[in-house]
Parts: C-alpha cells; structure tokens; sequence
C-alpha cells in the first residue's frame, strides 16, 4: 500500500498553500495498492519535532475502503481532537528555524472503529489495536 501527494513527493517541501501560514487546507492524497479485504482507513498526521513532543495536525477514522482520492481539504465526519483542540486538518506552523517533518501515516483496517467524534489519537490508535492490515507512510517537510 502506498500513500502519496500531487502536491509533494515523499521526504520534499509541503506548499505552504497547506499550512496554517497560508490557506490552511488539507493536502490532496492518494492510496494506492491497499489490501483487498480493507474496510476502512485510518489517518494520523502529527510533527514529532515540535518543541513539546509530538503534535497532531490532524486524525481522521473510518475512511471508506472505497476512497483511492482524498482530495485537496477532503473532511468527514470521523475526526479526532487534534493538538490545536479542533477537529480538523490544522497545516505546519512550527516556530521558526530548524525544518520540522510532518508524518502522514496511512493504515488500512479490517474493521471500522466505533469511536466518539473528537476522541483523541491514543484513543484510536488503541481501536485500531490488532485491525491494523497494512500502514503507508508519507513524510513532508515544512520550515518557517
């Protein structure tokens, strides 16, 4: 299973066009190759250079097994609490200097996950225990 971006190749750049410095949408991604007996997807994307450890950009369950295209600000409504205290994709916006990585981590699930709207990452990542089938990841670098 792949996870990849139009916008950005894996390791480059992310536009500032999807970051909070600028229109703050989410990036438009692709999924490729995903295992036949996929029911549903889970995205988790987090910093972990932010200066007080790990921060969540964005978490999104139960994404159709069906979706091959998240497009450019793609929203539903299983979404998590992410470090900002909202529920929805929040672009870089690291301090400035050093450059931070962002980690787009792509899992594909042989369930949907049964969670409350807003439960935050440790709690999906606790639902996706022993479902997880496949994971892709894609990382993109931002600097202010």
């Amino acid at each position: 299973m792949q996870l990849k971006s139009e916008a950005f190749h894996n390791g480059d750049i992310i536009p500032k066009r999807y970051t909070a410095d600028a229109e703050n949408i989410s990036p438009p991604l692709s999924i490729e190759n995903a295992p036949h007996d996929t029911k549903s997807f889970v995205l988790i994307v987090d910093d972990p250079d932010a200066p007080r450890g790990t921060f969540d950009h964005w978490i999104i369950w139960n994404i159709p097994s069906t979706s091959t295209n998240l497009h450019e600000g793609f929203n539903l409504q299983s979404q998590g609490t992410n470090s900002y205290g909202y529920q929805v994709w929040n672009g870089p916006s690291p301090p400035p200097g050093k450059p931070h990585r962002y980690f787009f981590k792509l899992y594909a699930l042989d369930a949907t996950l049964n969670l409350s709207k807003g439960a935050k990452k440790q709690a999906v990542e606790e639902a996706m225990e022993g479902h997880i089938i496949a994971k892709s990841e894609l990382i993109g670098i931002y600097q202010r």
